[in-house]
């Protein structure tokens, strides 16, 4: 239970600072304004903060689709990931709710959640995007959490790679590339953001079962194992 525990803090608070800082910072927001590159950064320093925090309790996956790539690359049982996944969206919901209560009275000119979403028209460029990005994301997430991976500085990795996704994707999607934290603000925000919210959560997942699946093919890992 502690591990559950503590991937529902982790993933409130990346939803709370991250989207928080696109609600209170984002591009032309009222206030003073970090743009897009600051609103990456602070999805990604959120990670890193959360993988020195949680990370030696439940590994900090705070994010369904890095747990679905880490269980299908068999690192954990389908029991253990399906209860990561729901403490993961509980977490989203409270981070969420924190934020929409901050945001109500502020004059924010975004959802005040932060939720995902895409331009009509722009549903193929959307799909592949999240898809692209999740793969890329949890690719580098089982690389570095490996057992002959770089694991003294697998938050830094992981966070700096969040970075990079964000800064490209942010105009196409918001950038998701996590199902929690797109059903999270969805809740809250309505409307077309609930209507789209499917694409947030199909999209990553299969990103993150291509990115397993690939990552079964090209590791050493096993090999390594069995002649040790």
């Amino acid at each position: 239970m502690k591990k559950y525990v503590a991937e529902m803090i982790g993933t409130m608070v990346l939803v709370l600072m991250g989207c928080g800082a696109a609600v209170f910072a984002g591009a032309g927001q009222p206030f003073d304004s970090v743009g897009t590159l600051g609103v990456a950064f602070a999805f990604g320093l959120s990670v890193v903060a959360m993988a020195y925090g949680i990370g030696s309790i439940s590994g900090c996956h705070i994010n369904p689709a890095i747990t679905l790539g880490v269980f299908l690359s068999g690192r954990m049982s389908g029991k253990e990931a399906g209860m990561y996944m729901l403490f993961q969206v509980l977490g989203a919901i409270i981070g969420s709710s924190i934020l929409w209560f901050l945001a109500k009275d502020s004059g924010s000119t975004t959802t005040l959640t932060g939720a995902n979403g895409f331009a009509g028209g722009q549903l193929g460029a959307a799909f592949v995007a999240e898809t692209v990005f999740t793969f890329i994301f949890v690719l580098v997430v089982l690389g570095v959490t490996a057992k002959n991976g770089h694991n003294k500085f697998a938050g830094l990795a992981i966070g700096l790679t969040l970075v990079l996704i964000h800064i490209v994707c942010i105009p196409i999607t918001g950038t998701s590339v996590n199902p929690a934290r797109s059903i999270g603000p969805a809740i809250f925000a309505g409307g077309e953001a609930l209507s789209q919210l499917w694409l947030f959560i199909v999209a990553p997942f299969l990103g993150a079962a291509i990115a397993a699946f690939i990552w079964k093919g090209i590791t050493v890992e096993d090999e390594k194992r069995a002649t040790a």
